[in-house]
């Protein structure tokens, strides 16, 4: 059994108010990863010259813009 059907599995068992309890904290989890992620994007934001950014945006156009029919 996956850890997904397990997890359903365990909420089924719950009587209503710890279902409720748990989607809190499930809804917690989510506000907390996405705050992680904000903050890890706002430590980034920034770090690179604009010499730096100009040769990346360089690198990407040239190298991940092209579709390659044969890898579809």
């Amino acid at each position: 059994m996956s850890t997904w059907e397990t997890i359903v599995e365990e909420l089924r068992t719950l009587p209503a108010p710890k279902l409720a309890e748990a989607a809190a904290l499930i809804h917690g989890l989510r506000e907390r990863a996405r705050a992680d992620r904000l903050a890890a994007l706002e430590r980034s934001a920034g770090i690179l010259t604009d010499e730096e950014g100009a040769e990346l945006e360089r690198v990407i156009e040239e190298g991940c813009e092209k579709i390659d029919a044969r890898d579809w």
